[in-house]
């Protein structure tokens, strides 16, 4: 089965991240530039304090209105972070995803982040997985008829 290391080990292991002074200004042209749709807020000691996603601005765009764009990072992420592990199947991160209703995931390994990933990386894998079964047992059924 396929895992969150295969996920990293193909889209790469770059994560974008922010201080959690980072004016909701400059978070905002970070996910605009890289066309991304979260960053991790990480302290000086590169612990991750939250995630700042396009949801959450918009959220806070709604309840606070301009205001927000001079918010921080720290102000405006989430805190209760769920996070995987390379070892975490790409069936239990759609499950983790889904349930919880966000999309990015951490991944964390020892204690040091090493990736993130998205719903849409996990919906890719999950099709490339089920194409390698389809063909498979095309090629089973194909070979004994």
């Amino acid at each position: 089965m396929s895992t969150v290391a295969a996920i990293l080990k193909h889209k790469g292991y770059n994560v974008l991240t922010v201080s959690p002074d980072a004016r909701i200004s400059d978070v905002s042209a970070i996910l605009s530039d890289n066309r991304i749709g979260a960053v991790l807020v990480l302290d000086e000691a590169e612990q991750m304090l939250g995630i700042v996603s396009e949801r959450d601005i918009v959220r806070c765009l709604a309840a606070n209105g301009t205001r927000t764009i001079d918010m921080t990072a720290g102000q405006l992420m989430t805190r209760a972070v769920q996070i995987a592990h390379p070892d975490t199947t790409v069936v239990e991160a759609m499950r983790m995803m889904t349930a919880g209703r966000f999309r990015h995931l951490p991944v964390v390994d020892h204690d040091t982040l090493v990736g993130l990933i998205s719903i849409g990386d996990v919906v890719k894998a999950r099709i490339m997985q089920q194409e390698a079964t389809v063909e498979s047992l095309t090629a089973y059924v194909a070979g004994s008829a």
